[in-house]
């Protein structure tokens, strides 16, 4: 067996010497999804892409928390934990720090991840874990048959606002990017090619790695992200996020106005000179959060791509050097003494 160094760039992780394929990574169980559902999509695209990290699939371990896209662990030959309800961070932030020979995903959706979930999100996402967090976004719930979720948009009807939802949506990328989030990414589940090469740049990222991937559930809100599936109008849609190139798109660009904001404007008005060129490795967030925000309040034009893609302290290497440090310094302690020191009495 030989040693790769995992794309996280933490440890080294074992890696198989047999050559994989799409085969290995599919597990025996019947795959449970509605007809038509995104899901599908997504699942191929990831067992198909997963034999490129030459990792043993017993060191490969997916998260998941409840939701029709946590059903994921089931349909992967990996190590896998069907958790509850928006904890699957929480649980994977606890793998992660302490097995760094695993690569450890968190597969979620939006209401998982963005309702009760949300401050489990937030936290991973600030504290650099060592994780790949695939958001599954459709602005439904399907598992619990068609409730507004928090990325509906406002006066969405369904089964539990059948007046029309209230709720400003969140904006997943935009709420990752104010947490900080070191790596934060856009795709969409039927445009494989670019879901994958996505999941390239997420798996070698040091740091946790968001990716949010629109979804269609064909079920309870079909046709959501439907301009951007549409070979007629989706390429003058989608703003192309490559860091180093100008933002544009097929009949689009977007620039700085005078005040220093962005918009987007016809292509063919503006000199190639004052198209803006993206810069992912920005360590300043501003104008990634701009960009995120160019898909409010409808899909005229979105930006899809890496938003953001910079170096920040790993929370899991920081804290094995701080063990490391108290080890040399203390020596082991005992869990005992830890329990009964300090501040601790005995009643009667």
């Amino acid at each position: 067996m030989s040693e790769h160094i995992n794309g996280k760039g933490l440890s080294l992780i074992p890696k198989t010497d047999v050559k994989q394929t799409l085969k290995d990574f599919k597990s025996d169980q019947e795959v449970r999804w509605c007809p038509g559902c995104g899901d599908y999509a997504i699942l191929a695209a990831v067992q198909s892409f997963l034999p490129e990290l030459g990792l043993r699939r017993e060191n490969i371990v997916f998260v998941s928390g409840i939701g029709c896209s946590s059903r994921f662990p089931y349909y992967l030959d990996t190590y896998g934990f069907h958790s509850i309800h928006g904890r699957a961070p929480a649980i994977a932030t606890g793998l992660a720090a302490s097995r760094p020979d695993l690569s450890v995903w968190v597969i979620t959706g939006d209401g998982d991840a963005l309702s009760i979930g949300g401050n489990h999100l937030i936290h991973a996402l600030r504290r650099n874990v060592n994780l790949n967090i695939l958001l599954f976004n459709n602005r439904i719930y399907g598992l619990t048959k068609g409730q507004y979720s928090p990325t509906s948009e406002v006066g969405k009807i369904t089964k539990s606002t059948p007046m029309g939802s209230l709720d400003k949506p969140f904006n997943p990328i935009s709420l990752a990017l104010g947490a900080e989030a070191s790596f934060v990414a856009r795709t969409l589940d039927s445009d494989r090619k670019h879901l994958q090469s996505v999941l390239r740049e997420a798996t070698a990222h040091r740091g946790t790695s968001l990716v949010e991937i629109y979804q269609n559930c064909n079920i309870f809100n079909d046709n959501a992200f439907e301009p951007m599936k549409d070979p007629e109008v989706r390429d003058d849609i989608m703003l192309r996020l490559e860091h180093g190139q100008p933002i544009v798109s097929a009949s689009k660009a977007v620039v700085r106005t005078a005040d220093g904001d962005i918009e987007v404007v016809p292509r063919a008005e503006v000199s190639e000179d004052r198209i803006l060129v993206h810069d992912a490795h920005r360590p300043d967030p501003s104008v990634a959060f701009a960009l995120s925000r160019l898909d409010e309040p409808a899909f005229q034009h979105v930006p899809i791509g890496i938003f953001r893609q910079v170096d920040r302290p790993v929370y899991d290497v920081l804290m094995a050097e701080q063990l490391e440090e108290a080890v040399a310094q203390q020596g082991r302690g005992d869990l005992g003494d830890l329990l009964m020191g300090g501040d601790t009495w005995r009643i009667g």
